[in-house]
């Protein structure tokens, strides 16, 4: 069965950082593209950032580029999302996502496994 579990939300004040994890098991997390995804009351699930099987390859939304470095480690089975110059407009729940392939890929219907989320809240 395979499972993502993120962890690392929290409430933050505007500028602030934070630093999402995402620990999968039930599948061979190296062959695996990695992203997440943020979710706002009332609003769709957007992409955010992915990475590619290797870590060497990164994709970023336009709102977080330069502030948000999505990585992984292989050994750990475990990606991460760590969020700098954090602003209001950032407060969302975040998933993590699993895609089957390699390949980054900021489409949201090309992964397959979800976690639960975590909220990040940032207060003005």
């Amino acid at each position: 069965q395979v499972q993502l579990v993120e962890s690392g939300g929290g409430l933050v004040q505007a500028g602030g950082s934070l630093r999402l994890s995402c620990i999968v098991s039930g599948l061979t997390f190296s062959s695996s593209a990695m992203g997440w995804f943020r979710q706002a009351p009332g609003k769709e699930r957007d992409f955010v950032a992915a990475v590619n099987w290797s870590g060497g390859t990164t994709a970023y939304s336009d709102s977080v580029k330069g502030r948000f470095t999505i990585s992984r480690d292989n050994a750990k089975n475990s990606v991460y999302l760590q969020m700098n110059s954090l602003k209001p407009e950032d407060t969302a729940v975040y998933y993590c996502a699993a895609k089957s392939g390699r390949v980054v890929s900021s489409v949201r219907n090309s992964y397959t496994y979800w976690g639960q989320g975590t909220q990040v809240t940032v207060s003005s």
